[in-house]
């Protein structure tokens, strides 16, 4: 092979990959359905961050196209094959309690704070100047190489599942967008409600009706906060003072206010990912946790009894019957993403489930279903993404084991991980980086980052590895 210092090719383009990281993290890119329209499908934000990905990509002489306004691709090189590097210009939204306006993209101490920094922007357009210094080297190829722009990847995967309806599949590839050194092994990921009616109002000795209640805004974060309306009977002072007492005892922030007659609690948990819920404070259920200590209304009691027994004290599926590990992804997981109860419509839970490779499925779901059944609740919208696993021998993960150990001087160890990437729409697909390891993993987080330093470290590695697996190498 060539004695390339891809590093020092990296540092040449330094200044120019930051404007464009910038550039792109600047776009509100959250899905937006409500003001969608034929050539925004997923909203405003979002097309112009697919946009952005595909102008640079024309610009800098790369064959692009746009597939549906859903994803998009941009490719060099020659072959039948293809090498495939899968990303996405999609984010959660922003939460509450940055430091900085989290589309501003500001650098402070040698990272760039926004949404999506780490999630998957950075590690999107350090993989694009990657495939830009292969090409401009003018380095011989066997294979195409393809960088997929996925727009959905946060929700439902709308795109990568149209663009392989309409477009071939790459022979291997990569994502990334989780871990160095390797994740050749992702759990299965399902997403489903738990819901119950609405129940008539009796009027009865309850000292606490709740009228709403809410929290969170995905399935897969950790709701950072809660609200619920409740009709105290009586004087509020007690109830206010238990609150604040119940807060302060689980570090938790939030206040208190009278509405329209409505004692009106607010409560400020941490944000995580949903793939270890142990990481936040799921606000949600920290407010459900104080209320259902209450004598509350009947519809009310049901679901915040519900709500604690089962999800209340841990997050591996114990109390449900479903916990469940394997040597290779660990635990099963299960993060409350949303919780909302109104007395006219009924209380829901919106989950998503992390699951191990080895996991049987069918009996997990039948398990849930007599449970939740036995409680007066019931499943909706079940949807569910395979696990996936590639072996450790294939040419794809012991290349860029390999490229790793070249460029770190570290062991290239194989990790499992509860996330789900792009890499699983591949036949023959892993994440590969771009967070190191000891890093702290800043996604889905308030004040979400990306160091520098780092990214350009990736941008080196994935240069390497894409020439490693797409080119002409005695």
């Amino acid at each position: 092979m060539e004695n390339i210092r891809w590093f020092e090719e990296v540092e040449k383009r330094k200044e120019e990959l930051i404007r464009n990281t910038q550039g792109l993290l600047q776009i509100k890119s959250v899905l937006d359905e409500e003001n969608a329209t034929a050539v925004a499908p997923l909203g405003e934000g979002i097309k112009e961050a697919l946009d952005f990905m595909l102008n640079i990509g024309e610009k800098e002489g790369f064959l692009t196209k746009n597939t549906g306004n859903l994803a998009g691709h941009l490719e060099f090189g020659e072959g039948e094959e293809i090498v495939g590097i899968l990303c996405h210009v999609d984010v959660v939204p922003e939460g509450d309690g940055w430091s900085s306006d989290p589309y501003a993209a500001d650098i402070r101490d040698g990272k760039i704070f926004a949404r999506g920094a780490i999630d998957d922007k950075g590690p999107t357009m350090a993989a694009f100047y990657a495939m830009k210094i292969v090409k401009e080297l003018g380095l011989p190829l066997k294979r195409r190489v393809r960088m997929i722009v996925g727009t959905d990847e946060e929700s439902n995967w709308r795109c990568v599942d149209h663009y392989f309806q309409h477009e071939e599949m790459p022979a291997m590839g990569f994502a990334p967008d989780a871990d160095f050194p390797i994740i050749y092994a992702e759990k299965g990921i399902a997403d489903f409600d738990i819901v119950a009616d609405g129940i008539e109002t009796v009027e009865g000795s309850e000292e606490v009706k709740v009228i709403r209640f809410t929290s969170g805004r995905r399935y897969n974060m950790v709701p950072d906060f809660a609200t619920a309306s409740l009709d105290v009977s009586g004087n509020h002072t007690e109830l206010i003072q238990r609150y604040e007492d119940y807060k302060e005892k689980h570090g938790l922030g939030g206040n208190c206010h009278v509405d329209n007659g409505l004692l009106v609690l607010t409560m400020e948990g941490v944000s995580a990912h949903g793939m270890e819920p142990d990481n936040g404070k799921n606000a949600g259920l920290c407010m459900a946790s104080f209320l259902v200590e209450f004598n509350l209304n009947e519809g009310a009691k049901n679901y915040f009894q519900f709500v604690c027994k089962y999800f209340g004290r841990e997050s591996r599926g114990k109390e449900l019957g479903v916990a469940y590990a394997d040597e290779i992804t660990g635990e099963l997981t299960i993060n409350v993403g949303t919780l909302s109860y109104s007395q006219e419509v009924g209380g829901r839970l919106g989950l998503n489930m992390r699951y191990p490779v080895t996991t049987q499925l069918e009996g997990v779901k039948t398990a849930l279903d007599q449970i939740v059944k036995e409680k007066g609740f019931r499943i909706e919208n079940f949807t569910n993404s395979n696990p996936h696993h590639v072996d450790e021998k294939d040419f794809l993960v012991q290349t860029l084991k390999k490229v790793y150990e070249e460029q770190t001087g570290e062991k290239a160890e194989l990790i499992s991980i509860g996330g789900g990437t792009y890499a699983r729409s591949l036949k023959s697909g892993v994440a590969f980086g771009p967070l190191f390891p000891g890093r702290p993993d800043a996604a889905h987080q308030k004040d979400e980052y990306i160091i520098i330093d780092d990214m350009l470290k990736a941008t080196a590695i994935y240069a390497q590895a894409i020439y490693e697996l797409a080119g002409k190498i005695d």
